[in-house]
């Protein structure tokens, strides 16, 4: 069976991960955490990075930074992953959904300002796929009602906006370091402080309401519990993992677009000939390789293409349940607009199996069986 997704292990993993056992410090905020907070840093050019123990965690860090209080109103999309939500909604803030575009599959700038009202206090933009948001329209919106807007670039590691790194736009960012992801932890994620007047907060947050974090740096002589929070952090182990992929980042993602390109260029013919449609990278974005995708004509092909390729063992999964259809969705959540989009593709979309292991030989088959199955 061809994989949806597989690990990467290099020469250094183990290595490192010895390491951090032998510095007797595997709890969080260790040796390999604090480069990997470096790195980040340096690389996104961002205020403050933070790794969390989940994107989940990320998020959740953000809705309490954002004050939210009962009924007050989020927006963001409703073809993305339950903790986009969640996140809110256990602030007890209601998570309001728009529609998405049919191009990219982010969500719909256009429909933002119909969804604002007086207890609106933030928007949460999903990076689909790793292709970046209308950002500078989302920001102007966000500033003429000051609003917060909290990314959620889950997929968005080395992607890119009008040159700029995806999570360090808006006032906060949150990165998915999952195993599924183009660089992983295992379980992880990272939380990104745009905003300086978050950045001391964040770190408390982050500590389970104390701060520790100072106390660490020699700033204080005790901690103390000082604001709500909670235990985000991640075991160093885990960050001695990162770190060792961190430092083939590169090698990664040349791999991994490399693998997407093939792809796309394999199905044009499909496409011209109306039998899929293949992922839209607008000019202001890059590309990061991190998923592919075929949008199909309806549920019914969708359903017999993942049979087939199950038939001929390769694991192509669909992704998301739409949120507004869900039963939390509809318990805790309001819709804004027309769901037309978010529908459609949440019927068709079928993603590729793309990860730095696959094989060319394992390509070849994919793309020859894909073709197969539209021949027939």
């Amino acid at each position: 069976m061809i994989r949806f997704n597989s690990s990467i292990l290099t020469p250094k993993t183990f290595e490192y991960i010895n390491d951090a056992f032998n510095k007797n410090h595997i709890s969080g905020d260790g040796e390999y955490s604090k480069l990997c907070h470096k790195w980040f840093i340096e690389k996104l050019n961002c205020h403050h990075a933070l790794l969390t123990h989940s994107c989940t965690g990320a998020l959740e860090m953000a809705a309490i930074l954002a004050d939210l209080k009962i009924g007050d109103e989020v927006i963001m999309p409703s073809y993305t992953f339950c903790s986009t939500a969640n996140a809110f909604a256990l602030r007890g803030a209601v998570p309001v959904f728009i529609d998405i575009r049919e191009d990219t599959l982010n969500m719909d700038e256009k429909l933002i300002s119909d969804a604002i009202t007086p207890r609106t206090k933030a928007i949460v933009p999903v990076h689909y796929a790793g292709i970046g948001c209308e950002m500078d329209e989302i920001m102007n919106i966000a500033k003429n009602h000051n609003l917060l807007v909290i990314e959620d670039a889950a997929q968005a590691f080395c992607s890119y906006y009008k040159n700029r790194p995806l999570g360090t736009i808006g006032d906060i960012g949150c990165m998915s370091l999952h195993e599924t992801k183009n660089i992983a932890s295992g379980e992880g994620g990272l939380f990104i402080c745009n905003n300086k007047k978050l950045i001391e907060r964040s770190e408390i947050v982050r500590e389970k309401g104390t701060n520790r974090s100072k106390f660490h740096r020699g700033q204080i002589d005790k901690y103390t519990w000082i604001d709500i929070g909670s235990s985000y952090l991640p075991s160093d182990i885990l960050a001695a993992y990162l770190y060792s992929l961190l430092e083939i980042h590169e090698k990664i993602q040349e791999k991994r677009i490399k693998i997407w390109q093939k792809y796309y260029e394999s199905f044009s013919k499909l496409e011209l000939s109306g039998k899929i449609k293949r992922p839209f990278i607008p000019k202001n974005c890059s590309n990061n390789g991190h998923m592919f995708y075929l949008l199909l004509n309806n549920l019914n092909e969708r359903t017999e293409f993942i049979k087939f390729l199950y038939e001929n063992e390769i694991y192509a999964p669909f992704h998301y349940v739409p949120l507004h259809s869900s039963p939390a969705g509809k318990k805790f959540c309001k819709t804004s607009s027309k769901m037309k989009n978010t529908d459609k593709i949440s019927e068709t979309l079928v993603r590729l199996p793309i990860h730095f292991n696959l094989t060319e030989i394992e390509q070849d088959k994919i793309i020859k069986i894909v073709l197969a199955f539209f021949n027939k």
